[in-house]
C-alpha cells in the first residue's frame, strides 16, 4: 500500500506525512471503519485526542494492520493531544501515559497541548470542567510551565514530537523563549474563509508548521457551532467555479489550497468514498492567480465560535 501525499521536515528533522485522517465526531464503529478504509487508501498520518474518546479504536486498527503485516509501525504517525485537566506540570506524563495505553503503542509520533487553558477536573460541566456555582474551573497555569513538562516526554522517548493547537501567536513566541525544544506545528483551524495569515507567518518565523482543522468549512460540525448567518464555503461560486475547472469536487480544490500553502491538512470523514475523494489532490496545481482569489475568500470567520464564556481564562488565546 503506497503512501498519499508529500513528508514535510519538521525542524528537529523528522519527516511527517502533510497529509493525514481526522477523527474528531466519529463514533467507535465510524472510526475504526474510517481508519481501515483510509489506511487502505495510502494514509499513514492520524489525527486524535484524549477528548475525542477514539484513540482505542485507533490504536486497535492501527495495531490489527501492524500484525497482519500490512504495515509497519514506523510507517504510521499518530497525533494525539493532553487536554486541559492534564496540564499541570505534575499531571502531563499521566495525560500521555493514558493516551499511549489506549493505543496500544511504545510511543506518540506527534503530541499536543490541545489548547492552551488548563482546568481543574471537577467531573462537572463537560469537556471544560466548572466549579459548584457553575463557573468555569480554570487554573492559572502558564503555557510555558505545562511545555515544560512536555519536553520530558520527548527526553523520555514516551513521543517523538511536540507541538500546540489554538495557541496565539504570543503564546507560541513564550513557550519557544522559554522552552529548549520547539513547538513542530500549532493546529488551529484553518480554511479559505479562515486563513490565519498573521499567525501563519507568526509561526513560521520559528519553523513552527501550522496544522489545519476544519480545513472544508466544517459542514459536519456540531450543532452548537453553528450560526445560519454563516455562508456555506463549499458552496462558494468560485470555489464550485474552479472544481469544474479542474474537474475535481469543491472540497478538494480548498485542501489542495491548504496544501500549495505548506500546511498540514488533516481532512475528517468516515465515508469510505470520502476519504480517498480527499487524497486525490496530488495530481493537479491552482495556479498563483488562483491561489490568490482563493485568498481573497479571507474573512476572519471562526467557524467554530471563539469560546467566549472563557475570556476569563489567564490563557485565552483569541483575544488577538
Amino acid at each position: 500500500m503506497a503512501m498519499i501525499g508529500p513528508f514535510i521536515t519538521f525542524y528537529n528533522g523528522i519527516k511527517f506525512p502533510q497529509f493525514g485522517l481526522g477523527t474528531w465526531q466519529s463514533t467507535k464503529e465510524e472510526c475504526k471503519t474510517a481508519v481501515r478504509a483510509a489506511l487502505d487508501a495510502g494514509y499513514r498520518h492520524f489525527d486524535s485526542a484524549f477528548a475525542y474518546g477514539n484513540e482505542a479504536d485507533i490504536g486497535e486498527v492501527i495495531n490489527e494492520y501492524i500484525k497482519a503485516g500490512k504495515i509497519k509501525r514506523e510507517d504510521v504517525f499518530i497525533t494525539s493531544k493532553l487536554w486541559s485537566t492534564f496540564m499541570e506540570p505534575s499531571k502531563v506524563a499521566e495525560g500521555c501515559d493514558i493516551s499511549l495505553k489506549a493505543l496500544g503503542l511504545d510511543y506518540i509520533d506527534l503530541y499536543l497541548a490541545h489548547n492552551s487553558m488548563a482546568f481543574k477536573n471537577t467531573s462537572s460541566g463537560g469537556a471544560f470542567p466548572t466549579n459548584p456555582d457553575g463557573t468555569p474551573a480554570v487554573l492559572d497555569v502558564k503555557v510555558q510551565d505545562t511545555w515544560a513538562a512536555m519536553e520530558k516526554l520527548v527526553k523520555n522517548g514516551k513521543v517523538k514530537s511536540i507541538g500546540v493547537s489554538n495557541y496565539s501567536a504570543e503564546q507560541v513566541d513564550r513557550i519557544v523563549k522559554h522552552g529548549t525544544i520547539k513547538p513542530v506545528t500549532n493546529q488551529v483551524e484553518c480554511h479559505a474563509y479562515m486563513r490565519q495569515e498573521e499567525l501563519f507567518n507568526a509561526c513560521k518565523k520559528h519553523n513552527v508548521y501550522l496544522t489545519s482543522y476544519g480545513s472544508l468549512g466544517s459542514p459536519g460540525r456540531p450543532e452548537s457551532f453553528r450560526d445560519n448567518s454563516h455562508p456555506v464555503l463549499m458552496e462558494e461560486p468560485f470555489i464550485k467555479q474552479l472544481a469544474t475547472k479542474h474537474k475535481k469536487s469543491p472540497g478538494q480544490i480548498l485542501l489542495r489550497e491548504l496544501i500549495q500553502r505548506g500546511i498540514i491538512i488533516i481532512p475528517k470523514s468516515s465515508n469510505p468514498k470520502r476519504i480517498k475523494e480527499n487524497s486525490e489532490i496530488f495530481d493537479f496545481q491552482l495556479s498563483p492567480a488562483e491561489m490568490k482569489q482563493i485568498a481573497d475568500l479571507d474573512k476572519k470567520l471562526r467557524l467554530f465560535g471563539s469560546f467566549d464564556i472563557l475570556k476569563c481564562h489567564p490563557e485565552y488565546p483569541f483575544h488577538a
